[in-house]
């Protein structure tokens, strides 16, 4: 008996309902805050920029079952075909279920073998692959404040402008002192059933943050068996150990008009130090023909002529002083780490009940405890930023003792008394969704469900210092207490009345009692809390034209309401700017938002001479904010299919997206940027032509070049925070491309795609190395004001708060291969290949100003970006009986270095100035015996190292070259089904 004539019958009630009350019981606090509403949920999948793949009754989850227990109540809704038997599914990107390949949207839809078969453990990493994921995300080898959280972006726009949801939904964000995010760690890899990319505008059906586009996570449901899997992982230098182990279970009940789905996985990842790789061992700072390596700032102190800011001594460690020398330099990627440690545990509970046609039940929780830690060198000792009223630079008097110079000097100390700096993070995160669906009448479904997510962190970092019990123990007393500008002077007697100080010398090394009362462990919390209504009713066929070849109107309207709220709580000390680590203040604030939304789809023609479909989309969306009043986006779409083996698409779409609550309210923190200072005696080389009016500037303002040493090795001190006068962001997309999939060809599909991109009014911060740039060239003397120096001429901070800068425009082709065939009874071949060229991306700076071409280069310094004129991922699989081969291959095209405006060239005085194309490779084997699949694989199979890049940090682009860190790697995988 079908699903369909089951609910016919309406069979009464039992008492197996009682089995799915634990899981709508942990929706029932979600249920107490609101009534409902829901955003779309995406059933069957074909590609627009990839090859259908066949749906079928008989596979559910990738698991057997039969065809009852295979289908929910939505599914098998959603089976019937359009005139001429053409399948009708619903894709991300639209509301309504249209005939394959009929969406005007470009799609690209990966399948959970896909996912697996790559060995990877979240699901960051393998989105990385993607030729369409840009490289201003954040992964797991963004070590240095990155606190475990993986980020995703897509073309390059930035992770704020690309929404990702979980079944159709929105997810709860993980809030950070920086910014907020998705955090893509959190997701159990092992329960996703596919990935849909919508590689075009999405925020006139989904919502402002969808400007580059959406990700949706297609999770595992309705599933009737059982199966679990274990994984573990090591590299061949025998670190980064990963484990993983995930089981699922389902159950279906009163005769399949219920079920509920259990998931679990517990995965680990181990991590690797810097100094265990030959290429990241000895960090490099500077880029210039004489380059500089590791940090002037050693556990000896460096001490600096106040006047001319040039390096004189060091200490001896036992109470004097000795020349300065380079030998001196410390090492900091020794105690660094080079890939994260984290642990997460993840739970998924969904569960559904059909009540009749009408009224269908959902539910679905998920949560995950995730915790990380990263290592980092011991916490310099340089002085204090604003808003703390403690000395901003550690002056030695000349009297104090073992000062044999005969002068007050500015030391700068690295507190390896303190131990390493370990940062630690514990992240909760719940997401709950609860809802009902069903059919209203004559072909009119509704779908209303609220959405509730929460996630509360509490981050931790050892070693940071108590500033002003430092000061205490040296004997260095403020002149002028509460004046950050004060001289320091000696008093031998500071600790007097201070139970655990002890009286020390900056010039020898403390005493581990002394190390105590002055070491301090940071403490900060943050929370994001979200709240979703949304409610739809669509009719893919309200009406069908009158006239011969006409096809359907389809409808789908609906209104939502988000709220979210985020508050990030730094320590005390922190916050008072009181300790020797960055400075952070507290964020605290949300929004809430009142959207309407419309989408038609009209099938003008349809299975005549020239037209086997031509169809049309519109979409709507009409917002209220609270914070900036209301918008209105549109997007129009048209497809065109000739023959059925070949169809032409196009888009052309507007956006807006407000600024979110960390770059509106976001607390002002210091952060150690990539940047070099123009005026320090090895960088103004690099200038080129520019040389000699750097040397000017650099003079006025009481530096000189010939002498100057900056302090802080490739990196500067750079307030970064929220502004509550920025203005949303407005843009514009559209696309153009063709799918062919000739029926001559069984197997074959491919597509080609032309996207462009601008957005304006762009909501960001300049890069610390524009702004000392265009402060010391001349070409941005505003720059300056945002520029403060200590009296020797050290770069104290540099200002760069979000701010609505210039336009940004980026365009490119995506290509999609897919083809599968058979060369004998046991033998076939599965051919697949997503590739990508940049056609330009350029930005401008500021409004008004001049834009930058950034095609084809890389941002050398840290917090950088690329944009690699081309890149490609591709696999090929051999499949003999229960045996598989798979090859995977990600390539990367070479770049030039860019520091952040202009292309940099030997000529200007660089060492290096371009990566190499870079090449990815993977060997996956894979069998089948009964119940069990074993998979074993080779991850970067030739050991290629990532290409070196002055980032002062890891010699490399974490965010680029990741993928590379590890090293060659041995994965082994055995699952059972059950």
């Amino acid at each position: 008996m079908s699903h369909t004539d089951r609910r016919k019958k309406r069979l009464p009630l039992s008492f197996s309902l009682l089995y799915a009350l634990p899981v709508f019981a942990a929706g029932a606090p979600v249920f107490a805050q609101a009534a409902t509403a829901t955003s779309p949920a995406v059933e069957s999948t074909t590609p627009t920029s990839t090859p259908a793949k066949k749906v079928t009754a008989k596979k559910v989850a990738g698991k057997p079952a039969t065809t009852s227990s295979a289908k929910t109540i939505q599914q098998a809704r959603g089976t019937g075909s359009s005139a001429g038997g053409t399948e009708t599914v619903e894709v991300t990107g639209s509301y309504l279920r249209q005939g394959r390949n009929t969406s005007p949207n470009p799609v690209q839809i990966i399948t959970s073998r896909e996912i697996q078969q790559t060995g990877v453990t979240n699901v960051g990493d393998f989105l990385q692959r993607m030729p369409s994921i840009g490289s201003s995300g954040q992964g797991n080898a963004d070590t240095n404040g990155g606190a475990g959280v993986g980020c995703t972006d897509l073309r390059n726009l930035g992770s704020s402008r690309v929404l990702v949801l979980v079944d159709g939904k929105r997810m709860t964000q993980t809030g950070m002192s920086g910014g907020s995010c998705v955090d893509m760690n959190t997701i159990p890899v092992m329960a996703i059933q596919s990935i849909e990319i919508l590689k075009d505008g999405g925020s006139e059906l989904y919502g402002a943050d969808a400007v580059s586009g959406v990700i949706n996570i297609k999770m595992r449901h309705n599933i009737n068996t059982g199966g679990v899997n274990l994984r573990g992982d090591i590299t061949q230098r025998g670190d980064n150990k990963t484990g993983l182990i995930s089981a699922y279970k389902g159950f279906n009940f009163d005769h399949d008009r219920g079920n509920i789905t259990v998931m679990g996985q517990y995965d680990t990842v181990g991590g690797v130090m810097m100094k265990d790789r030959a290429w990241s061992r000895n960090p490099q700072t500077t880029d210039s023909l004489n380059p500089a390596f590791g940090s002037v700032i050693s556990t000896s102190g460096a001490f600096f002529d106040p006047n001319t800011g040039a390096a004189l001594y060091n200490s001896n460690n036992a109470g004097g002083l000795s020349p300065y020398s380079k030998s001196s330099r410390y090492n900091y990627n020794n105690d660094t780490s080079l890939l994260t440690n984290t642990q997460n545990a993840s739970l998924m509970g969904d569960a559904h009940y059909d009540f009749n046609k009408h009224f269908t039940l959902y539910s679905n929780v998920m949560y995950s405890h995730k915790t990380s830690w990263t290592q980092m060198a011991p916490m310099p000792a340089t002085g204090s930023v604003a808003p703390s009223s403690l000395p901003s630079a550690i002056m030695i008097p000349a009297d104090y003792p073992g000062n044999t110079s005969g002068e007050e000097l500015q030391m700068y100390r690295r507190m390896g008394e303190f131990g390493n700096r370990k940062s630690e993070s514990a992240v909760d995160s719940l997401t709950a969704k609860v809802g009902a669906s069903g059919e209203i009448i004559a072909g009119w479904m509704y779908d209303a469900s609220f959405t509730y997510g929460s996630t509360m962190s509490t981050f931790q970092t050892s070693g940071v210092g108590d500033y002003n019990k430092l000061l205490r123990e040296w004997g260095l007393d403020a002149i002028n207490p509460g004046d950050s500008n004060s001289d320091l002077m000696y008093n031998p007697n500071s600790c007097v009345g201070y139970a655990g100080c002890v009286q020390s010398s900056a010039l020898s090394t403390l005493s581990p009692e002394a190390a105590k009362y002055a070491n301090y462990t940071e403490h900060d919390h943050s929370q994001y809390t979200m709240r979703d209504f949304n409610a739809r009713i669509h009719n893919d066929k309200v009406v069908k034209m009158p006239y011969k070849g006409g096809g359907n109107l389809g409808i789908a309207l609906g209104m939502e309401h988000r709220g979210e709220q985020m508050s990030y709580h730094p320590d005390p000390l922190i916050a008072q700017g009181g300790s020797l680590t960055n400075t952070v203040l507290p964020t605290g604030g949300g929004f809430n938002v009142s959207e309407a939304y419309l989408e038609g789809n009209l099938t003008l023609l349809h299975n005549v001479p020239f037209a086997k479909n031509l169809s049309i989309d519109g979409q709507g969306r009409y917002s209220s904010y609270n914070t900036f009043g209301s918008t209105y986006n549109w997007k129009a779409g048209i497809n065109w299919a000739p023959t059925r083996d070949v169809a032409f698409r196009g888009t052309l779409g507007t956006s807006f997206r407000q600024p979110s609550v960390s770059e509106l309210y976001g607390g002002t923190l210091m952060s150690y940027n990539g940047a070099n200072d123009p005026c320090d005696m090895t960088q103004i080389t690099s200038y080129g032509g520019r040389q000699a009016a750097v040397m000017a500037n650099c003079l006025k303002q009481g530096v000189n070049p010939a002498s100057f040493q900056q302090a802080g090795s490739g990196q500067v001190a750079t307030l970064n925070g929220g502004n509550s006068k920025l203005q949303p962001e407005v843009g514009r997309t559209y696309t153009f491309g063709a799918t062919f999939t000739p029926h001559w060809i069984p197997g074959l599909s491919t597509s080609a795609s032309f996207w462009h991109y601008r957005v304006s009014n762009t909501i960001s911060a300049l890069s610390t190395q524009y702004v000392l740039d265009g402060c010391y060239t001349g070409s941005s003397p505003t720059m300056c004001q945002n520029i403060n120096r200590l009296s020797n001429g050290q770069i104290n901070t540099v200002s760069a708060l979000n701010a609505n800068l210039g336009a940004l425009t980026t365009s490119g082709v995506d290509w999609d291969l897919s083809y599968r065939f058979r060369v004998s009874e046991a033998d076939w071949f599965m051919v697949e290949n997503n590739f990508q060229r940049l056609v330009s991306y350029k930005q401008q700076a500021v409004p008004g100003g001049e834009h930058y071409n950034y095609l084809g280069s890389i941002t050398y310094q840290a917090q950088g970006t690329s944009n690699p004129t081309v890149r490609d991922y591709a696999s090929l699989t051999w499949h003999h009986n229960n045996f598989s081969v798979t090859y995977m291959m990600q390539y990367i095209s070479g770049m030039h270095w860019n520091d952040g405006t202009y292309t940099i060239y030997k000529s200007d005085g660089y060492g290096r100035v371009k990566t190499p194309a870079m090449v990815l490779q993977d060997l996956t084997f894979n069998y089948k015996l009964k119940r069990w699949n074993f998979q074993f694989e080779i991850q970067n199979l030739t050991d290629k190292q990532p290409p070196f890049l002055v980032n002062a940090a890891s010699n490399s682009s974490d965010s680029t070259y990741g993928g590379w860190y590890a090293g060659r790697s041995f994965l082994l995988q055995a699952g059972m089904d059950f």
